[in-house]
C-alpha cells in the first residue's frame, strides 16, 4: 500500500507571528513548551516540532550566507 503523505500545513499571518515570537524566545522548545505553543497557535505539537526544525534550518542557511557576504564584501573602515 502506498504511504499517504501529510498535506502541507498552511499557517495564517497571526499563527506565523506567534511562532516567530516563540522562535526568538527559544529556538529549541522542549516537549511541554511545544504543547503550549501548539495550543496557542491551534496546530498539533508535531506540526510545531516540524515548523521549528524548518525555521532553524532557514536561520542557519541565512546566517551562513550573511557570513559569506561579509567575507566577500568586507566593510571598509
Amino acid at each position: 500500500l502506498p504511504v499517504k503523505k501529510k498535506s502541507r500545513t498552511l499557517y495564517s499571518a497571526e499563527q506565523l507571528e506567534e511562532l516567530e515570537k516563540k522562535f526568538h524566545e527559544d529556538q529549541y522548545p522542549d516537549n511541554e513548551k511545544r504543547r503550549e505553543i501548539a495550543a496557542v497557535v491551534g496546530v498539533t505539537p508535531q506540526r510545531v516540532l516540524v515548523w521549528f526544525q524548518n525555521r532553524r534550518a532557514r536561520w542557519r542557511k541565512s546566517h551562513k550566507l550573511s557570513i559569506k557576504d561579509n567575507r566577500k564584501y568586507p566593510a571598509s573602515s
